[in-house]
């Protein structure tokens, strides 16, 4: 098979959706892999170690999408990149498809197959190729919301940890998933004192049990929210429905609850976000203020840390780049229940339910496309 590696465009994207060790594998596996001159300059790795690795370099993007018939990306494809698009081309990347209808709608007239890492999906209900992406947004969002609290920024002035003498900082997170787990832990370690609050009471035992004496547990309901939100200095935004829209758990009538100068991170900005006056942003221009509290809204956070990032996502998302192209996308959703799961459209056809259900769109079941 013959797969693309497009440099990404998105603002302050500096990931790649393959390392040079990943190009080797694919090739070894008797694939040809194109990567785009460039394109992982961002994460540290040069065009000469992909050629090493036995992978061809390309000048232009255009050149990439149209000798591939697998593409590999870390974003999803933004308006530029839609053009390229072809029929029947094999696409694998985040996608996030409920947080934008005319993305939805621009990938179903290319009639290409979009197989989603966020909605790959294994029977116990892990999401495998969002939890690394998810641990490193979930852990920076601390520090993110950590930089904002400073005066400076328009915060409450508050330390996260304080001093002796002091209060350390109030911090809440709704959700106990992957990124509010890694939040905790990395407020519980500067000192501060958190509340998870969630839905789920096993996942709030366990959570007792792993966490430090400086982390509560709450259930959540908007009663227990509300009433969080009041001692706030920094909220984080972590829940996650997978593949549909974030539920909105706090209202923009909820910010007048909380103090002038705290701060929001919510994570779940790029399917929408669980606060209702979140709106995407951008590393350039991370912040904006409504009714005195600093949102901090970057739908691609870990790009930040580029070559952490890509090292994290690769090592999940090579086995399964691999296998689709070793067995052609078909054979391998038939072969693997969890890589069905991330087929979210079909030569035009949206065949994943929350997506469908997002912009009141047919669906149709991923098995339909899977017996020819």
């Amino acid at each position: 098979m013959r797969i693309g590696v497009p440099k990404e465009i998105k603002t302050n994207e500096y990931r790649v959706s393959l390392v040079p060790g990943g190009a080797e594998a694919l090739v070894r596996n008797g694939h040809q892999v194109f990567v785009e001159k460039g394109a992982g300059e961002g994460s540290g790795f040069a065009d000469d170690l992909y050629v090493q690795a036995g992978a061809t370099i390309l000048d232009t993007a255009a050149e990439v999408w149209a000798t591939a018939e697998m593409i590999l990306k870390v974003k999803e494809p933004i308006e530029p990149e839609w053009k390229h698009i072809r029929e029947d081309q094999l696409l694998f990347t985040y996608f996030h498809f409920a947080a934008s209808e005319p993305l939805t709608r621009a990938l179903m007239d290319t009639k290409s197959v979009a197989i989603a890492y966020e909605t790959v999906q294994l029977p116990n209900g892990e999401l495998p190729l969002l939890t690394p992406m998810s641990e490193v947004a979930g852990r920076l969002s601390i520090l993110e919301g950590a930089k904002y609290l400073e005066r400076f920024y328009g915060g409450r002035g508050v330390l996260l940890g304080g001093v002796p003498g002091t209060p350390p900082a109030r911090v809440v997170i709704l959700g106990g998933g992957v990124v509010g787990t890694n939040a905790a832990k990395m407020a519980a370690g500067f000192g501060a004192r958190v509340t998870i609050l969630d839905l789920s009471l096993p996942r709030l035992r366990y959570l007792s049990d792993v966490m430090p004496a400086n982390v509560e547990l709450l259930y959540s309901n908007p009663y227990n929210i509300r009433e969080q939100l009041k001692t706030a200095d920094l909220l984080i935004g972590g829940v996650l429905l997978p593949g549909k829209k974030a539920p909105s758990l706090v209202t923009r009538e909820d910010l007048k609850l909380m103090q002038p100068g705290a701060v929001i991170v919510d994570v779940a900005v790029d399917q929408g976000g669980c606060v209702e006056t979140i709106h995407p942003t951008t590393h350039e221009n991370p912040i904006y203020e409504v009714d005195g509290i600093i949102h901090y809204a970057v739908a691609n956070m870990p790009g930040a840390v580029a070559r952490t990032s890509t090292m994290a996502l690769t090592n999940a998302t090579l086995p399964y780049a691999i296998t689709l192209a070793n067995k052609g996308w078909k054979q391998a959703c038939r072969d693997d229940e969890a890589l069905k799961e991330g087929i979210n459209m079909v030569r035009g056809q949206v065949t994943y339910e929350g997506v469908a259900e997002a912009f009141g769109i047919e669906y149709h079941a991923p098995e339909t496309f899977l017996g020819d």
